[in-house]
């Protein structure tokens, strides 16, 4: 069998790789971290956590040792890095993508524009990731709790490829979706990152985030611009995992709203994973975020659109403070943010 190409070996990448290098797929996996490599080819990459425990070898190279190994293509190419490394990873992966071969953006965002912008949209995939993992240290990761996992053809296609793709899947996820209507999947993660990243302003968990009664406003008013934005733009955002994009569209109900995010609370209590990527990022391992190709954007491409976007203007600006320690995470921090909230109306009054 063809080794599917595992491009990022962090919390998702490596998560789905040991899976399939388990069940006897060929993987090779390509990461910059010389440690996490030499020790997911040599120990093993050890999952651990509630919904499994193993420790899986895996072919592992760095970016220098791929580019020097010898000349070979790849039909299935699955990109997990940050979005700030997409560019420099397709390019990387492009000689090496067979005529036939297709590139998977397993990663947070609308990534798959740059990809697409780059080997075009005929050898592009789009996928939502949203199972609970995180990178833990050199051959470690936690897999804290399954969760949705779709993919689809860019224009809503279904092709051979496209379902091949989707076996691969199903053998790290059994409940793996096929999606006509990608862009929506994808903009529902989007809605449910803006929550995501303004949790990250404090070191409380997500679940505390979730559940403080004097915070919902502003993860409320957060979820109405992203879906505004995504509206907009002429899509219709799809919920997941207790996040329902209709509770925060024109016209939903406060009690809409509230009803959302206890629903987002009931899916937190069930996973291991108690903080997000983001603050991880930010509080362990002192990186940039990938907040300018996510809030940002949305802030952005609201601004397009004509689209009112304080508070996603403000938490780009808010995560940039403390990526460069103008701020700390802090609940003065997420206070900063609760400022700009716009007054309650009939619709938004908690």
């Amino acid at each position: 069998m063809e080794p599917v190409l595992v491009w990022g070996a962090g919390a998702i990448g490596g998560t789905m790789a040991a899976w399939w290098a388990r069940a006897g797929i060929p993987v090779l996996m390509v990461d910059i971290e010389a440690r996490h490599v030499a020790a997911c080819r040599s120990t093993g990459l050890q999952i651990e956590g509630p919904v499994d425990a193993f420790t899986q070898v895996i072919p592992s190279v760095t970016p220098e040792e791929f580019a020097a190994m010898s000349p070979r293509t790849y039909s299935q190419v699955v990109l997990a890095v940050k979005a700030l490394a997409t560019d420099a990873a397709v390019e990387a992966i492009e000689p090496h993508l067979a005529a036939d071969g297709v590139v998977l953006s397993a990663q947070n965002g609308l990534n798959e524009v740059a990809i697409a912008r780059r080997i075009g949209e005929a050898r592009t995939l789009g996928c939502f990731v949203n199972f609970a993992a995180d990178w833990l240290a050199p051959g470690r990761i936690l897999f804290g709790s399954r969760g949705t996992l779709v993919l689809g053809e860019l224009d809503g296609a279904v092709h051979g490829r496209t379902r091949r793709m989707h076996e691969l899947l199903k053998v790290f996820e059994p409940n793996a979706e096929l999606s006509t209507n990608i862009w929506g999947n994808l903009w529902g993660k989007l809605g449910y990152l803006s929550m995501v990243y303004a949790t990250a302003l404090n070191n409380d968990s997500m679940l505390a985030n979730f559940e403080n009664p004097d915070r919902r406003a502003t993860f409320v008013a957060l979820g109405r611009e992203a879906v505004a934005v995504a509206r907009a733009h002429g899509v219709t955002p799809v919920g997941f995992a207790g996040f329902e994009p209709s509770a925060f569209m024109p016209g939903a109900s406060d009690a809409d709203a509230r009803e959302s995010m206890a629903a987002l609370c009931d899916y937190r209590h069930k996973s291991a994973k108690t903080h997000s990527g983001i603050w991880r990022d930010l509080s362990v391992r002192k990186r940039r975020t990938e907040v300018d190709s996510q809030i940002g954007l949305m802030a952005r491409m609201g601004s397009e659109a004509g689209v009112a976007t304080p508070m996603l203007h403000a938490l780009t600006q808010l995560i940039h403070d403390i990526e460069e320690d103008r701020r700390t995470q802090s609940s003065e921090t997420f206070q900063a943010l609760a400022s700009t909230c716009p007054p309650p109306t009939t619709s938004t009054a908690a």
